[in-house]
């Protein structure tokens, strides 16, 4: 039997079966847990969560709950909590998707840097819970599969309200969280790029979850080699390859993974040439969902800062990945949406004026070409200026952009602190 209690009413023994609330309410990152300790009922009612549904077939009881057949789900009882931000309907998926009559709720557009605030705490929660995630996966057991849609919601919640406000934000991930944040980077890209293409909510909703879930073999590969800085070896590359059909299996077994996200797992390292793996699929017999993830993958990994290389700057790695899709890697209908959605300069790009000042660019939702930047240093007088922000797509502007730039050539740390207000 389910019952709806406060955190307050929690005691040791209990059974938790949900959370109410949105998914940063759960300090647990999982959806179901047992309250086994002082200290795990300590940070349930420490934590933001006002209530919580118990199972008292499989934990302790209260004699004050109010008892129902089961929870209700946020499509169809209102709650006292807020309801989540992005799904307008309950976050179960099936082996099939989420049912087609799934749609977001609809929230209005938010600046760049008011997002960025709310993206930073989505960011290291989604940082703890995928490392949870994929070491649960690394101990052979199985992922939770409604702790991943969640994730995936609340990251989709913040590429609605602005595209490019997170994507930013893991692009300046730290070396060692690469294998981690490059999930939550590929989750938001390709929830932007499956809004670009028009694809109805459903589908992008699974296409978020693919992108969470697309690299969890690598979590059968040994650490050594997955870090290693150097080049690796022709056996260390077999293994490597390994991982598509490693993540496909565990995803399997798991079950409750929607198709898309098992496909996607299995066949983001293909190319239209057919000179892709683990199948050497032609680019036909390859999914518009597993081409989707090719992109978004590459894109993340060339602009990420590795173990074996420094990270290209977006407009680098747009340039470098253009010629790639002319040799045939990328789908080039694709990739011509994936640089709508970006951006020819995507957020967080340092970029020359023709007053031969740096700026950053903070919003090009407007203008690909005149964005929103924040001016912060002159090259005349090689000193920072304090922040100015231009919309140089208002007329009369006399300013421009000449030349994206690297952070390293004029030692620029982190452009990222230059976007917040």
């Amino acid at each position: 039997m389910f019952k709806k209690i406060t955190v307050d009413q929690a005691q040791i023994g209990m059974y938790v079966h949900k959370v109410c609330g949105t998914w940063l309410d759960n300090p647990f990152w999982t959806a179901s847990f047992a309250l086994k300790s002082a200290s795990d009922l300590k940070k349930l009612q420490s934590s933001t969560a006002r209530e919580i549904w118990i199972d008292t077939t499989r934990g302790l009881d209260v004699a004050t709950a109010v008892t129902q057949a089961a929870p209700p789900t946020p499509a169809t009882t209102a709650s006292a909590t807020p309801a989540t931000p992005v799904a307008a309907a309950s976050s179960a998926v099936s082996v099939h998707g989420t049912p087609p009559e799934f749609r977001f709720k609809v929230e209005a557009p938010t600046s760049t840097s008011d997002e960025l605030k709310r993206a930073k705490r989505i960011v290291k929660t989604s940082r703890e819970a995928v490392d949870e995630m994929f070491n649960d996966a690394r101990m052979g057991k199985l992922i939770s599969t409604e702790t991943a849609v969640q994730l995936a919601d609340e990251i989709t919640a913040s590429v609605l309200r602005n595209p490019g406000a997170l994507i930013s934000l893991v692009r300046l991930k730290k070396i060692d969280d690469y294998t981690y944040m490059h999930s939550v980077a590929v989750c938001a890209m390709m929830v932007a790029l499956g809004r670009q293409l028009n694809l109805p909510d459903h589908e992008v909703r699974d296409c978020g979850l693919a992108g969470l879930l697309h690299d969890v073999g690598k979590m059968a590969i040994p650490i050594e080699i997955l870090n290693k800085p150097g080049r690796l070896t022709e056996s260390e590359y077999s293994t490597i390859q390994g991982h598509p059909r490693a993540g496909f299996e565990l995803l399997a077994q798991t079950g409750n993974v929607p198709a898309i996200a098992r496909d996607v797992c299995l066949h983001h390292h293909e190319r239209v040439d057919g000179k892709g793996y683990p199948d050497a699929l032609p680019g036909d017999q390859i999914s518009l969902q597993a081409r989707m993830g090719a992109i978004c993958d590459v894109y993340d990994a060339i602009t990420s800062n590795r173990p074996y290389k420094e990270g290209w700057s977006p407009v680098t790695s747009l340039a470098r990945m253009t010629e790639w899709t002319k040799e045939g890697q990328f789908d080039a209908t694709l990739f011509a949406a994936f640089v709508r959605c970006i951006g020819i300069y995507p957020i967080g790009t340092l970029v020359r004026l023709k007053s031969d000042r740096l700026a950053v660019v903070l919003d090009n939702r407007k203008s690909l070409l005149a964005p929103i930047v924040r001016v912060i240093y002159s090259l005349k007088s090689m000193v920072y200026l304090p922040p100015e922000t231009l919309d140089l797509a208002l007329p009369g502007t006399p300013e421009a952009i000449l030349s994206s730039e690297e952070e390293a050539t004029w030692g620029i740390v982190d452009c990222g602190r230059f976007m917040a207000d």
